[in-house]
């Protein structure tokens, strides 16, 4: 079997390799770079959501993959503040796309004002830790939950439970 996962973004690929693993699929994951056709900072659940289905849609086709998948991470306002969000979608031919959304973060302040006002989160990650490529390893969840959730586990948890979703309606 093929998967292609639609991001070069090593967590994402991690996520979906582990979750195919332990979906006991005889896979091979293929990362290439799809549009997520939304926002380079995704701001609501919705265009999160849309993000992740466009990239699954795309990568299943660009691949000619068995299984396409997509993983986007963006951000959403609600009472309390602004919300990291994560959504997933497995793309495969001929069935509807299978959709998951995962956990839910406050961000501080500081991190939130900029956003707003039009700064994407990686970038803004660097810059509040002093280091690079946030994004490509704990992420904003792993800063803001002192490592106890990275951004990996966090999408393997989405990955999960799309494998888990897929795996369902094929044993029936």
């Amino acid at each position: 079997m093929k998967i292609a996962i639609g991001s070069l973004n090593q967590a994402k690929k991690s996520a979906t390799e582990q979750a195919a693993a332990f979906a006991h699929l005889d896979a091979k994951v293929i990362a290439l770079s799809v549009p997520s056709e939304v926002s380079d900072q995704p701001f609501s659940d919705a265009e999160t959501k849309q993000g992740a289905v466009n990239r699954a849609s795309h990568v299943l086709k660009r691949a000619e993959a068995d299984i396409g998948i997509g993983l986007e991470g963006g951000v959403m306002e609600m009472e309390e503040g602004l919300f990291l969000c994560n959504w997933g979608a497995l793309a495969s031919a001929d069935q509807p796309v299978i959709t998951a959304a995962g956990a839910r973060i406050l961000l501080p302040d500081e991190i939130a004002e900029r956003l707003r006002k039009g700064e994407e989160l990686g970038p803004v990650m660097d810059q509040f830790t002093a280091r690079e490529g946030i994004r490509q390893h704990e992420g904003a969840v792993g800063v803001f939950t002192a490592g106890f959730i990275t951004r990996d586990e966090m999408f393997l948890h989405i990955a999960k439970l799309l494998f888990g979703q897929f795996v369902l309606k094929y044993r029936k």
